[in-house]
């Protein structure tokens, strides 16, 4: 759901490696309330506030959920999750988009429709949906049945509902892409109730065929049993045997009787194999490139022998088969036609891999440009890399996004200063989120595990109370977690943080079924091949998923950590998601091929795709700009994916002008970046001609070197594969450039499918053919930390964030809240905390902790500020704490100085020497009714620790 700019808009809207294993499931601190993951480590309960809905759900994810339901983390983000998660029907659920059908829970049964004519809102200049609104045709049900739905069973892409009152009972087992309804009744009739009485055109007794709203359906009851007719209304004894299926027959309102009967007789031998289970499995060839990815179905035959099925397949699934003929018709659906498989057990999709990229390479960076780029990275590593970046994750994650970006591109060209501080600031944002200790609620994760999930606070978007949004959020954590990686292997080793990433991976998309902790691939929509924001879906249209391309960056994420590491299973699951998730971009929000959409809807994109539909909008603004810009941003070496059709992007950005005539007022960055992937000289020109405010993940920097960078290379160019993930190919004027990068410490060779072979350092982006080019530095050496180790200082400056060894040069403030009248003498309440990490240095007996802290509260009478500083010899459990006196500040405005001769108040813990260890300051108000100001980022506040560094 929520992307950038979501503008306080609340959000309603397999193999483990054994490294990492024993990390994460055999390291824990001895305290009760935090978890270790090597170095990091994560909250054991929430420290802020976590899942809502109906009843006791929120303490008790498994309220709507029977004991028959696979134990552990149960999943969320679903085309079903509104079925589990109750939280606008208490009873039942809101729309469920399965496609073809379309159901809903009711406390009388499962309501069944099969939407065909969409409602069309706006016009071609301005905003617009389409949806496929649910209708019910009729209600599968048991006489005289009135329960709450349950949640009876999962598997990757179907879910069994369950009701059961007064000796009466009903099982119903719903999926994408599955035509049926199978059903199993107990303690009185099966009875079906229509919204008006249906036509009847077969009937062979046991098998009844119907027509409701123009909508075809078979009726397959068991042997022995008939169906009887009255009105509205169809039941069924079921000859005592308890069970039966529907299926919704692909039919048109045209079709005659023989050919729905046709359709039927084709349809029945699957009527009573029952799908019991669903499974994906993906398999990587890195020598062609190319995604192999079976879908799997398990069956019990419920009577006679057949156990193979029927599935109705997405045009991203039809248009990649490997083998199998659908039948020649089709159903409607959202997403364009669905085509039909019968008598199988399972399907294989075969998709080629075109690479992602760390970044692109600096080959147009030369002269008075190189000069420009440079100019431009050193204005970005002027002032604090996280100035201006909101505390929450998403913002958080938005601040690192940049960061990553500016350090690959100054690696590139080698200005080693700004790529060394881009470097520090993410290592130490990382490892401050990464560490986790008691009583710490700020920049810290904690797991909850009745819902089986890791929520960041401070949170964002919802990303807490209906946990949208995770993949997007931790998509940019893990990105620059994987550039970090390059250059310091230790930190992201499982021992160190990499363990923390890891799990990151593993609550977002959980590649790994043996981790019961989280569900399995939670944000991913397995058979829709795309991701849904929205934690709960309780929406009328379904799920949603807003920005696409904030999805293929976790994605894209996932490739690159896995191959900084040498974590094949991350990589390779990264791959799958980014493949089978680009193809479902292009053809569920782009449409590219112009087949899916509603023939009469107005546009060409969309901003949103719902469970029933898409909308030409965002949750967040109306400007055509940032509609067309959310499936955009942020722009990285993933995003080549945008450049597979550069005739679509034309044709985008045409839309864009049709709705706002004059050129983009608004994220001009993104737009231009996309456009250059068409059309890079026009978008280089506009960019060195027009005065513009970057995006706020964006800088100018980088929108520089990829729009100077594709004017000399030119288009991605998709017919050529190479046999390393990190690889991309490009053609101007007929000629092509080769591009891999190596992210291993040995020199690799790769190999394209044209035959042209690329030789690429450690550590180095190459390329070769039209361009021959290297930049890049060799892997394995650590950035600065703060201070770095060998050397560096043991002063630290408080500025806007974080503890540092450099000082800030535009001084502000943070508020200390105020302490509300309570005594929180000794003890931190809503503390303003500052953390620094990765000092190595020896303890000086002869020394004592030193700081200077400018407050000020104004002319507030009677607060008193109060300081604690923490240290972590190793960087996972601080060990030794110094509490001050409380600092009673004057009512007078002006800065006063609060320093340690106030007396130390109370200690534990004995100090230390470091390595790689952790510094906290936090400051807070120990008595009063007023709040308080810190004087950050300008040198006046600092602390000196009793430590020389190695």
């Amino acid at each position: 759901m929520p992307p950038a700019m979501r503008q306080a808009l609340t959000a309603t809207v397999t193999v483990f490696a054994l490294a990492i294993s024993f990390v994460l499931f055999t390291s824990h601190n001895n305290t009760a309330n935090a978890t270790s993951v090597g170095a990091g480590g994560y909250l054991d309960t929430l420290p802020g506030a976590g899942p809502t809905g109906c009843g006791s759900i929120g303490s008790n994810a498994r309220t709507f959920v029977t004991g028959n339901a696979p134990a552990g983390g149960v999943p969320t983000n679903d085309w079903w999750s509104s079925l589990l998660w109750k939280r606008n029907d208490c009873a039942g659920s809101d729309n469920l988009s399965a496609h073809p059908l379309s159901l809903k829970a009711t406390t009388g049964g499962l309501g069944v429709d099969y939407p065909t004519t969409p409602t069309i809102t706006g016009s071609a200049t301005s905003v617009g949906e389409y949806h496929f609104e649910h209708s019910t045709d009729f209600t599968i049900g048991v006489a005289g049945l009135s329960a709450t739905a349950l949640v009876d069973g999962w598997s990757d892409w179907i879910v069994k509902a369950s009701w059961a009152n007064a000796g009466r009972s009903l099982k119903t087992t719903i999926g994408h892409g599955v035509p049926f309804v199978y059903a199993e009744a107990t303690g009185a009739d099966a009875q079906l109730a229509f919204q008006s009485a249906p036509t009847v055109w077969s009937n062979s007794g046991k098998t009844l065929g119907v027509t409701i709203n123009g909508h075809d359906y078979a009726l397959f009851a068991p042997t022995g049993a008939t169906w009887t007719v009255s009105g509205a209304t169809i039941s069924s004894t079921l000859a005592g045997r308890g069970y039966f299926s529907i299926a919704v027959l692909p039919t048109t309102p045209q079709s005659s009787n023989t050919e729905r009967t046709n359709l039927l007789n084709a349809f029945a031998p699957y009527a009573y194999s029952f799908i019991t289970g669903t499974n994906v499995s993906w398999t990587f060839d890195e020598a062609t490139s190319r995604l192999t990815t079976t879908y799997a179905f398990t069956t019990q035959a419920r009577e006679g022998s057949t156990t193979s099925t029927v599935a109705a397949l997405y045009p991203h699934l039809w248009k990649n088969l490997a083998g199998g003929t659908p039948i020649a018709n089709t159903y409607i659906s959202p997403r364009g036609s669905m085509r039909v498989l019968t008598n199988i057990t399972s399907f294989q999709t075969n998709m080629v891999y075109r690479g992602v990229l760390p970044e692109l390479p600096a080959v147009g960076m030369t002269g008075a440009d190189l000069t420009t780029l440079n100019n431009e990275l050193n204005a970005a590593g002027a002032g604090d890399p996280f100035a201006g970046f909101g505390n929450d994750t998403y913002w958080t994650g938005k601040g690192l996004g940049r960061a990553a970006r500016l350090a690959e591109i100054a690696d590139l060209v080698g200005n080693t200063a700004v790529r060394d501080k881009m470097l520090s600031a993410i290592k130490s944002r990382l490892t401050d989120w990464f560490t986790a200790t008691p009583g710490k609620t700020a920049r810290v994760f904690g797991y909850n595990s009745s819902w089986g999930t890791l929520i960041g606070y401070p949170a964002s978007y919802g990303s807490d109370q209906e946990l949208n949004d995770h993949h997007f959020h931790y998509g940019y954590y893990i990105a620059a977690a994987a550039t970090l990686a390059k250059y310091d292997p230790t930190w992201a080793s499982p021992s160190q943080y990499g363990g923390m990433v890891d799990v990151l991976i593993r609550d977002a998309n959980n590649y790994d079924r043996n981790d019961r902790r989280f569900p399995f691939l939670r944000d991913f929509d397995i058979f829709a091949g795309h991701d849904w924001a929205s934690g709960h879906a309780n929406f009328f249209a379904g799920n949603n998923q807003e920005s696409s391309s904030e999805g293929m960056n976790f994605d894209a994420a996932l490739i690159q950590f896995g191959q900084a590491t040498g974590n094949r299973t991350i990589r390779d699951a990264g791959i799958f998601q980014y493949v089978t998730q680009a193809a479902a971009i292009a053809e569920y929000w782009h449409d590219n091929t112009n087949s899916n959409f509603p023939a009469a809807f107005p546009h060409n994109t969309v901003g949103m795709v719902w469970g029933n539909g898409g909308a030409y909008a965002t949750w967040f603004s109306a400007e055509p700009e940032m509609i067309h810009g959310i499936n955009m941003l942020p722009i990285t070496g993933g995003s080549l994916y945008l450049g597979y059709n550069p005739g679509y992007i034309t044709s985008n950005l045409q839309e864009m002008r049709t709705v706002k005539p004059s050129a983009p007022t608004v994220w001009r960055d993104i737009i231009w970046e996309f456009q250059a992937l068409s059309q890079p000289d026009a978008a280089l020109q506009a960019w060195r001609s027009t005065s513009y405010s970057p995006e706020e993940g964006e800088s100018r920097a980088h929108t520089f070197h990829w729009l100077r960078n594709l004017a000399a290379l030119g288009q991605v160019d998709t017919s050529v594969t190479a046999n390393t993930p990190l690889y991309a190919v490009f053609t101007k004027n007929g000629a092509r450039t080769y591009v891999a990068s190596n992210r291993s410490t040995a020199q690799i060779t790769v190999n394209f499918s044209t035959g042209v072979s690329l030789t690429v350092q450690p550590g180095r982006t190459a390329t070769t053919g039209a361009i021959t080019w290297q930049g890049g530095s060799g892997p394995g050496t650590p950035p600065p930390t703060d201070p770095p180790p060998g050397g560096g200082s043991s002063t630290f400056f408080v500025n806007t964030n974080a503890l540092s060894t450099t000082a800030g040069t535009s001084g502000t403030s943070a508020v200390i809240s105020s302490a509300g009248g309570a005594n929180w003498d000794g003890t931190p309440h809503n503390p303003v905390t500052y953390t620094a990490c990765g000092f190595t240095g020896t303890y000086d007996s002869s020394k004592t902790t030193q700081f200077s802290l400018g407050v000020d509260a104004g002319t507030g009478v009677g607060a008193g500020v109060q300081a604690r500083i923490s240290y972590a010899p190793t960087g996972s459990t601080y060990t030794r704490t110094e509490t001050y006196n409380y600092f009673a500040t004057d009512p007078v405005n002006g800065w006063e100085t609060y320093t340690q001769g106030a007396g130390q108040r109370a200690s534990s813990g004995s100090p230390q020497s470091f390595s790689n260890g952790c510094v906290r300051l936090e400051v807070w108000n120990a008595i009063g009714n007023v709040a308080t100001s810190l004087r950050v980022n300008d040198g006046q506040s600092k602390i000196v620790i009793p430590f020389t560094p190695a």
